[in-house]
């Protein structure tokens, strides 16, 4: 293992640049259902799971007066229904602002307002009206003086010609010079973001021959490498918001940036829908807010975190379709939660020493005595975020086995913890010596955004993790 001066400074600079700059976790309040509690009480849901940030499809008042004062930021919508009013003239939009924004902003924070949903596969052909309706809606905030809310629009993955492998992204091309150029361009010169619905179990569901499920659940796997740009993807959700952002850059367009207005897997589907279950759904959606909150963006964007709403806030019986699209849901209607998913870093980390159910943390397994470990109230371990790429672990590890001091010599080989021979593995076991080394100060666990805390004492083999030093 090679120790530089070199990959100690970039190490404690990406450090310090994490540890300003974390991702976004939001989720999306859908309402199409008929047994959903009360506004007032599901802002209090909201708060006690440190859900920050939500996404509503209108702007309904009842919702938009509960979230008076809570310092949760909402976007809303206008329906696509009214596209082709707000497009025909701006008094429209003039109206619709007076009625629908200026009531409850900013008491209530609106952070965007989203100016349709999925446009270009809707049932009617709006695309043509969807530009100049973002337009009048932007122009109508500024007559009334507000600059804080961004005006968006969020596209489904389907506006892709072309998404594999990711750096060949393009968008279709009939959408780029009627529609996504000047859309580009007007969120550009507004300083605001792309929305783009990104649905990884749609591609696994039509590929299960060629897509693996630990792939497209972000768990550990081999990855697919990019045979245009040499990167090698760990997860179908990077790879298809590469191709987004590749699509971006064939048009000069490299720096707006892009905000996951959905993304979700169901918990329960008909026979036909392989992959829609619940522990899946536990699975994708505890790995994605891990990833997210590491503050690390994507293979394209490395330096840009992610900002993600997870669909959906509750299981929503009125919905038509598949019987996926009714289980959505991370609550059900009753508050009760469908599976156990974090929110926060606080969650992730732990740090309250209660014990965290994550799916993806590696959990307890026997070891070669057949006996097997139970961790304590309170006990915690730090482990490799094997999301960040193999050049930041491997930068991190060196730091771990060298500057930082930690006792690498289990992980040599002969030792004890040399098997599994992998990155992640021998990561994991150098990131849990600093961290118990450090005796678990907060902060230390972090590398980088190349680690983070479990409360289930890790196994890789028969290797056992220090607890103290």
């Amino acid at each position: 293992m090679a120790y530089t001066l070199i990959t100690t400074l970039l190490l404690l600079i990406s450090a310090i640049t994490s540890s300003t700059a974390t991702g976004t976790i939001g989720v999306n309040y859908g309402r199409i259902a008929n047994n959903l509690p009360d506004p007032t009480k599901v802002v209090q849901l909201l708060k006690q799971n440190s859900i920050n940030h939500i996404k509503i499809f209108d702007t309904d008042s009842t919702v938009l007066k509960a979230l008076s004062g809570s310092k949760i930021t909402v976007t809303v919508c206008l329906p696509n229904e009214q596209l082709k009013s707000a497009a025909a003239d701006q008094t429209f939009t003039d109206s619709w602002v007076i009625s629908n924004i200026l009531p409850y902003h900013p008491s209530t924070i609106i952070e965007a307002i989203a100016v349709g949903n999925e446009v270009f596969v809707a049932p009617n052909n709006i695309t043509n009206f969807l530009v100049p309706a973002m337009k009048n809606v932007y122009a109508s905030l500024t007559k009334n003086n507000i600059t804080t809310i961004n005006v968006s629009s969020p596209i489904a993955l389907s506006a892709l010609a072309t998404s594999y492998p990711s750096s060949a992204g393009t968008f279709k091309p009939d959408l780029i010079e009627p529609v996504m150029k000047p859309m580009l361009s007007f969120l550009q010169k507004t300083g605001s973001y792309l929305m783009v619905n990104v649905y990884p179990f749609f591609a696994y569901a039509a590929n299960t021959d060629t897509i693996s499920l630990d792939y497209a659940l972000l768990r550990e796997n081999n990855g697919v490498k990019d045979t245009k740009s040499g990167i090698t993807y760990k997860s179908l959700f990077e790879a298809q918001l590469d191709a987004v952002y590749a699509a971006m850059n064939a048009l000069q367009f490299n720096d707006v940036k892009v905000v996951v207005s959905e993304t979700g897997w169901p918990s329960k589907g008909d026979s036909n829908e392989i992959g829609a279950a619940e522990d899946n759904a536990e699975q994708y959606n505890g790995n994605l807010v891990r990833r997210v909150l590491t503050g690390s963006g994507t293979p394209l964007r490395p330096n840009e975190p992610l900002a993600v709403y997870l669909f959906a806030l509750f299981n929503e019986n009125q919905k038509t379709g598949p019987t996926s699209e009714r289980n959505y849901g991370l609550f059900y209607p009753n508050e009760q939660k469908v599976y156990n998913v974090p929110f926060s870093m606080k969650d992730l980390a732990n740090v309250n020493g209660s014990q965290t159910e994550v799916a993806v943390a590696p959990t307890p397994s026997p070891s070669s005595d057949g006996d097997v470990t139970v961790s304590k109230v309170g006990e915690t371990w730090c482990v490799a975020n094997g999301n960040v790429g193999e050049k930041k672990l491997q930068d991190a590890l060196d730091y771990a086995c060298g500057e930082g001091g930690a006792d690498c010599r289990p992980i040599q080989s002969g030792d004890t913890c040399y098997n599994p021979n992998t990155l992640e593995a021998h990561a994991s076991y150098a990131f849990n010596s600093y961290y118990q080394k450090q005796a678990r100060a907060s902060g230390s666990c972090d590398f980088g955004g190349a680690a983070y805390v479990v409360s289930q004492p890790p196994r890789y083999g028969s290797c056992k993790f220090p607890t103290g030093y």
